[in-house]
């Protein structure tokens, strides 16, 4: 099948399937005599693997490591499980972050019915106030996306 066939059937763009042979997570194709790229069901199993493994927030260069540990004979499971695990751990870490930030962000509510008006050539007297209680740049946890 050719590249437009293949991305249209695991919804990919045609672009993306072409990156990931240019990085080695995908081989190159067979060519047709005009040139096209003609895949076959191998191509469509590792493509659907390396998708799943992104959803579950597998880089595509831990990706990679898992392809090339099966393909040395090698069994993948136990670096995927300590890939998983660190996800875990990174997760448990944001989400206590981000209701570190959302306590913040409560109390700073709470509180901005009670501050003065904002004085002349202050940009956001909430920010100002923050600012002025000493939770400047670096003191509270950012959302990141």
């Amino acid at each position: 099948m050719r590249i437009g066939e293949l991305a249209g059937r695991l919804d990919v763009n045609p672009k993306t399937i072409r990156y990931y042979e240019s990085i080695g997570l995908l081989p190159e194709p067979e060519r047709t005599r005009s040139g096209y790229r003609d895949y076959d069901e191998g191509a469509v199993e590792q493509l659907t693997f390396i998708r799943t493994a992104q959803r579950l927030g597998v880089t595509l260069d831990e990706v990679k490591e898992i392809l090339g540990l099966r393909e040395r004979g090698e069994a993948p499971c136990a670096y995927v499980r300590g890939v998983l695990d660190a996800q875990v751990h990174t997760i448990d870490r944001r989400i206590t972050e981000l209701q570190e930030l959302r306590g913040q962000l409560v109390n700073l509510a709470a509180e901005a019915d009670d501050l003065p008006p904002a004085d002349a050539g202050v940009t956001c007297q909430l920010i100002e106030h923050v600012r002025q209680k000493g939770g400047g740049a670096g003191t509270a946890p950012t959302v990141r996306s």
